[in-house]
């Protein structure tokens, strides 16, 4: 569950304007032509995208979409499949590119950062572009998109057209690359991109989840339309809410229910100003909003943190606080498809008061719906102990799963949760062996 926009966490666009028939056609032009091997050359366009949580890659689809809309041959892929060959062997190229974090490559991008961007291709031959996603409340805004482009640079590629930089989904940013797609295309009536409108939604259930904690309080809240049905999701998916006190900087939460259960759930924490007052979100979900109040809220899909071909093989998830939200999704997922080979790591505070959904848990690793439950309170002991410290006490087992076949998923903070984790797996497996799964989808975080 997130409280505050993440770098990569930017709004997508869908084509619903009067174009939609023919961008959705040319959309899926694009996207079949996305799986089909790429030649090293020959290709009109590439359309490469570097995302986190889905941002980047929604807007490779529609810019492809739009250059095929003109006529072009446009490819979407992601930037874990450019390989230097078929860099060297392109002539045009789009970097849709996401930083994560204090300036750092999204995963998908690890391997491209850490070697391909550590050669010393020859790229005189590539004209490209580069449209930067970030925000500017971090120290270093679009810290990859700016790095990526100087590369391209001092390889010896020409820029179509000046970096373009979006902050937070800023709508006049995106316009401005669509208004160079159009020029590029040779078309004026592409489509607008706009995002999915925000439904109706009302509480129907708000509990409290670790009462007497000394950390912030933690809210479990179930959702349903005020109208219609459900919409469609799967487990890793997000949701966006629309604050009344803060409507155009949505919040973004990590999905805790699978559609069987009927409602959508989320796992909130209160937040907190330096002044004392509660966080424009959180405290509209948490204090303020009565059950028959309006919740602004859509869905939007995390194809990265989904399970796809992973749905089925042992499933290693790791995580802290908040972050349960989302292990809980893939849990429920796997239990109700029968998938049992399900390992835990969690860690909060205090197990009197912070172990959260303990019912439900303990439940299902005495039913054997959960093969392990590993569970880390850092306030109970001597000194602090942490998820990753049990990763390392467990490095033999990890090892095991791992070479049966097993995925890994980590959920929760980005600071000292997710780097501590990624450094324990990294010792445990090798750095090697933990980029391998990373491209292999194997290794997947959702993380802030």
């Amino acid at each position: 569950m997130m409280l505050t926009i993440d770098p990569v966490r930017l709004g997508g666009a869908l084509a619903l304007s009067g174009g939609y028939l023919a961008m959705c056609a040319a959309i899926w032009r694009a996207r079949i032509g996305s799986r089909r091997p790429l030649p090293a050359s020959g290709a009109d366009w590439l359309v490469v995208h570097a995302s986190q949580t889905g941002s980047a890659e929604y807007l490779a689809g529609q810019t492809a979409a739009t250059l095929a809309a003109g006529g072009l041959d446009a490819r979407a892929l992601c930037i874990s499949t450019l390989t230097p060959e078929l860099l060297a062997g392109a002539s045009r190229v789009l970097f849709i590119a996401s930083t994560y974090g204090e300036g750092d490559a999204p995963d998908a991008a690890a391997r491209f950062a850490g070697v391909t961007m550590a050669g010393d291709a020859d790229l005189s031959r590539l004209h490209y572009g580069v449209l930067a996603l970030g925000d500017s409340s971090y120290a270093n805004y679009c810290g990859f998109g700016r790095a990526l482009d100087a590369w391209l640079r001092g390889r010896g590629a020409t820029p179509l057209f000046e970096r373009i930089e979006v902050d937070r989904g800023n709508v006049d940013a995106i316009a401005g690359w669509q208004h160079q797609l159009s020029h590029l295309a040779g078309t004026s009536d592409a489509p607008d991109w706009e995002a999915p409108a925000y439904g109706k939604w009302r509480i129907l259930d708000r509990t409290l989840l670790n009462p007497g904690s000394a950390g912030a309080p933690l809210y479990r809240i179930a959702l349903t339309p005020s109208e219609g049905s459900l919409p469609a999701w799967e487990a890793g998916d997000l949701v966006q809410v629309s604050a009344p006190s803060d409507p155009e900087l949505p919040r973004e939460y990590s999905i805790a229910s699978i559609p069987g259960e009927g409602n959508i759930e989320l796992l909130v924490r209160l937040q907190r100003h330096a002044d004392g007052s509660a966080g424009a979100a959180s405290g509209w979900l948490c204090l303020d909003a009565g059950l028959e109040d309006e919740i602004a809220l859509r869905v939007r899909g995390h194809a990265r943190f989904r399970l796809g071909e992973n749905a089925t093989r042992p499933l290693i998830l790791v995580g802290n606080g908040t972050g349960l939200a989302g292990l809980r999704a893939h849990l429920k997922a796997r239990i109700g498809g029968g998938v049992f080979d399900n390992w835990l790591v969690f860690g909060e505070r205090n197990a009197a008061h912070d172990f959260l959904c303990s019912d439900e848990l303990q439940g299902w690793l005495e039913d054997g719906k959960l093969a392990r439950l590993d569970l880390a309170f850092s306030r109970d002991g001597a000194g602090p102990r942490y998820v990753q410290h049990l990763l390392r006490e467990r490095a033999g087992e990890l090892r095991a799963w791992v070479e049966r076949g097993a995925a890994i998923y980590v959920c929760g903070s980005l600071q000292g949760m997710a780097t501590g984790v990624h450094e324990a797996l990294a010792d445990a497996l090798g750095p090697d062996a933990l980029d391998a799964l990373t491209a292999e989808g194997r290794y997947r975080r959702d993380v802030y």
